[in-house]
């Protein structure tokens, strides 16, 4: 019975009991922020398990795409290594929404595999939870299964959810037993190992709860059930397989590889392992762009990415050099596009999708690999046998490079990765993704001067060469943009004249301020923009006397700014050939702001620069600037410009003829800007900040010439207070602060102790106030202020004290809040749990809470209501 039948024969059998067969939803989960991708059959069915939408079937059976490689289910590391992890699969599923339970589920479960597959009941074992008396009984007159055969276990393996949020309950599981020669040893068995002996084939779910994020359980509208089986799983049982890749599901696309990489499957356990790797990631590929995941940097795009190189790698071990896997994915959906007919309709677009991303990571495959091998060198002479998190991500930034892969080929020479560095790494670039970037901040202004461009009216630059010009008024606007012949004293507006050295704020670059004079008036220059590539406008206030159209004005700029302007603006062209030189040249600007004050540089790059990187750049930008290197302005054609080698930045817009700035040897720009004409002229540099603001894009912040002086003697002026509290002198007080810090701590950790040993002798005193209601011994007090650690040693010393009862502790925290402890003990949880207590308790406090059914904790912001808490508490008791 191959897996295409026993697929058709589960969907059969279920729609003849009168289920609805329902299609596979892709493996993108819609209208599911928790979820990156499906992960189970009963995804796409949540909002109806939670009450929140109504279908029009009360029964389901699907066969799901499910991908997991990642959070919870992450079978990435194990896939290709064991004989059933997989990162794609199909799970057939069976549902109730409020119709049957478990008596009906466990029927249907153990007539179809022992009447339709056949499976021998000799052979077939169940578990169920611990605490689940009714699914016991059930299967022993359901079934008829004997109670030997029938095993209890706990949470951990009999509790199902979905992630850390969502519907859940307890759960039933069928096992096979393959035979005795596949035991791990003479302590295996049901709940006591994970090996292949007694295989778990059918996983039954009583859907009974709703689980939110703090672990509180609530009620789901209607109890419901929720099954699957993994198609890969029971394809190899009904085949008599002891590994699903020895099914037809994988067998033909192996035979494929192995053929292509002339390798033999069973050769040796590397080529099986390569050969695994590539069948079971080619059908994940496949199915992920189908379901419309393309390869990127981030989200289900770099799962997307991670498992073509995977792959790829994979491939090279084996002898294939050259791309395959575009063509391996055409395999899959030959073998698969019956049951998944989208799969066909998408073949075409697929295969160059995997092809471009294969020839991509093709070309830096190569050099990444002899700098890890370089790396793993080093270690191995330095005695070392740890690669660190950083150099792991900083192969992920620059190369392509996937946690696993540098776990492969480090695992073959002994060698460990700082998995938990490089997931830092990786958490703080995701972090860093969320921030808003909102660009180089220039104004869209066209709009306002909307008349002066349908017009026609230019303006004519003067300001490379000049700080002073006179031009001709061809327009003056009032402050809302309306067009006007004068502006008189103590108004504000617009002025154009037919050519201005003022600079208009484009291309990053702030504008000028000034001054501007008539035969009959003045006015300061407040703000000059440039509305379009031949218009510029300046933002007056008429201080006396007034300005008309026809006028010529003298437009003088202030040096000082526009000076401190062309600081910034030179240097920050010599930040970004810097940054490239000492990053690589995947660093482009991304967006900039350019003014008298500061210079911002917003680039591509993935990882915060480290303090060595960041020094280099400082001192590569000012050692050009001590150079003193003439900074070269001509007008070129575009195609010259790119010709020759200059950048063209991110979000501007050239013309036929464009302005080219050149440092000669340094760094060669399409600008528009005002520049120095010597380096020197910027003084010196000095970087203020490095900061991420969005997915891959850093930013820099820094200052020039005297801005850079202030920020310096700023420094100093500061580093002279610490000295003087911490009576140093400059070269001590580093070590001094860090003794400091030392002794801190050491402080900190014994006002814990002491704090945690007068909790403890408090918990023992309040026995006294122990109330026995309903039946139940009751302990419910307010304790002093203590940390949380303290209050739980608290706890734990009345626990010991009260073998049977409920104890609460209430008590305000360091930081002005409230911390909530309630303790249910096991004999009692029939009655009560510990989160059903502090979910009302806590409320008198503002706050909420939860926790395992035996502990809760919650924390509050009201300390008024702690006595409202405490007798809350003692209410429920009494209720229940």
């Amino acid at each position: 019975m191959n897996a295409a039948e026993i697929r058709s024969r589960f969907l059969k059998y279920f729609e003849k009991n009168g289920h609805t067969v329902v299609e596979s939803s892709t493996l993108v989960p819609k209208d599911d922020p928790s979820l990156l991708f499906t992960n189970a059959g009963m995804v796409q069915f949540k909002k109806v398990f939670l009450g929140q939408e109504k279908r029009a079937y009360c029964r389901a059976t699907t066969s799901q795409k499910c991908l997991r490689v990642g959070g919870k289910h992450n079978d990435l590391e194990n896939v290709g290594r064991t004989a059933r992890h997989h990162t794609f699969f199909e799970m057939l599923g069976n549902f109730s929404f409020g119709d049957y339970f478990k008596a009906d589920a466990i029927k249907f479960a153990w007539t179809f595999i022992t009447e339709d597959l056949k499976l021998s009941k000799d052979k077939l074992y169940v578990s169920i939870y611990k605490d689940d008396d009714e699914a016991g009984e059930l299967w022993q007159s359901v079934a008829g299964v004997e109670p030997e055969r029938i095993f209890r276990l706990g949470e951990k393996d009999n509790f199902w959810s979905m992630g850390d949020t969502g519907p859940c309950g307890p759960c039933s599981e069928i096992y096979v037993d393959q035979g005795a020669d596949m035991a791990c040893g003479p302590e295996c068995g049901i709940g006591k190992c994970d090996c292949d002996r007694y295989l778990e084939i059918w996983n039954l779910v009583f859907m009974q709860y709703d689980q939110a994020a703090d672990g509180t359980r609530t009620a789901l509208p209607r109890p419901s059930i929720d099954t699957g089986m993994g198609l890969e799983r029971i394809a190899a049982v009904v085949q008599g397989k002891r590994s699903n890749f020895e099914t037809d599901i994988f067998r033909a696309l192996i035979d494929y590889v192995a053929d292509r990489a002339k390798a033999k499957y069973h050769q040796d356990k590397e080529t099986d392992t390569a050969l695994q790797v590539i069948a079971d990631h080619s059908r994940s590929i496949a199915f992920l762009i189908t379901d419309q995941v393309l390869p990127s940097n981030e989200g289900r795009g770099y799962v997307l990415r991670r498992l073509i190189r995977r792959a790829f790698r994979f491939g090279r071990l084996i002898g294939l050099m050259d791309p395959f896997l575009h063509e391996t994915a055409r395999q899959v959906v030959s073998h698969m596009h019956d049951a998944y007919p989208e799969l066909l309709s998408n073949q075409e677009f697929m295969a160059r999708v995997i092809l471009e991303e294969e020839e991509r990571f093709s070309q830096t495959l190569d050099k990444g690999l002899v700098i890890l091998e370089d790396e793993l060198a080093r270690l191995k002479a330095a005695g070392e046998n740890r690669i660190g998190g950083e150099f792991a991500f900083k192969l992920y930034d620059t190369f392509g490079f996937p946690l696993d892969i540098v776990n492969d080929v480090a695992e073959k020479q002994g060698v460990t990765v700082d998995e938990p560095g490089f997931m830092a790494c990786m958490k703080a670039q995701k972090t860093r993704a969320k921030s808003a970037w909102k660009g180089s901040g220039e104004k869209d202004i066209a709009s306002m001067f909307q008349s002066l461009l349908e017009a026609g009216i230019k303006t004519k630059f003067t300001g490379s060469i000049r700080f002073e010009d006179e031009g001709r008024i061809v327009a003056l606007l009032s402050a809302e943009g309306e067009p006007v012949e004068t502006l008189v004293q103590g108004v504000g507006g617009w002025l154009v004249t037919a050519s201005t050295p003022f600079y208009g704020e484009s291309g990053g670059q702030e504008g000028d301020q000034g001054e501007a004079q008539t035969p009959t008036g003045s006015a300061d220059v407040l703000e000059t923009l440039k509305p379009s590539a031949n218009l510029t406008v300046h933002k007056i206030f008429v201080n006396d006397g007034d300005f008309g159209v026809g006028q010529t004005a003298t437009l003088t700029v202030d040096a000082r700014t526009r000076l401190a302007s062309s600081r910034n603006h030179t240097t920050t062209h010599l930040l970004h050939a810097a940054l490239r030189q000492v990053l690589g040249d995947h660093v482009k600007q991304s967006g900039s702001l350019v003014g008298p004050e500061r210079l911002r540089f917003d680039f591509t790059h993935i990882a915060p620069m480290t303090p060595e990187e960041l020094l280099r750049v400082e001192q590569l930008v000012n050692r050009a600037i001590l150079d003193n290197i003439p900074v070269g302005r001509e007008f070129v054609s575009q195609k010259e410009a790119v010709a020759r080698g200059a950048m063209a930045l991110f979000g501007e817009k050239y013309g036929e003829t464009v302005c080219l700035v050149e440092v000669p040897g340094v760094s060669m720009e399409l600008c528009g800007g005002t520049h120095l004409t010597h380096t020197g002229q910027a003084g010196s540099f000095v970087i203020l900040s490095e900061t991420g603001v969005a997915a891959g894009i850093r930013r820099i912040e820094a200052a020039t010439g005297w801005n850079a002086l202030n920020h310096l003697q700023t420094l100093r002026q500061e580093m002279g207070e610490i000295q003087t509290v911490l009576k140093a002198r400059p070269d001590e007080a580093a070590a001094r602060a860090k003794a400091m810090a030392a002794q801190v701590k050491t402080l900190q950790k014994e006002v814990e102790r002491l704090q945690t040993k007068l909790a403890s002798g408090e918990g023992g005193a309040r026995m006294a106030e122990t109330e026995e209601i309903a039946g139940v011994k009751v302990l419910a007090v307010k304790a002093e202020t203590a940390s949380i650690k303290s209050l739980r040693e608290q706890m734990d010393a009345l626990k010991s004290k009260l073998p049977s009862g409920v104890a609460m502790l209430a008590a305000p925290t360091e930081d002005g809040k409230v911390t909530v402890l309630v303790s249910v003990s096991k004999d009692l949880l029939g009655k009560f749990t510990a989160p059903a207590l502090i979910k009302d308790v806590a409320a008198l406090v503002g706050g909420s809470g939860g926790g395992r059914p035996e502990m809760a904790q919650a924390g509050g912001t009201d300390l008024e209501g702690i006595d409202k808490a405490i007798a809350k508490l003692k209410e429920l008791v009494a209720q229940a």
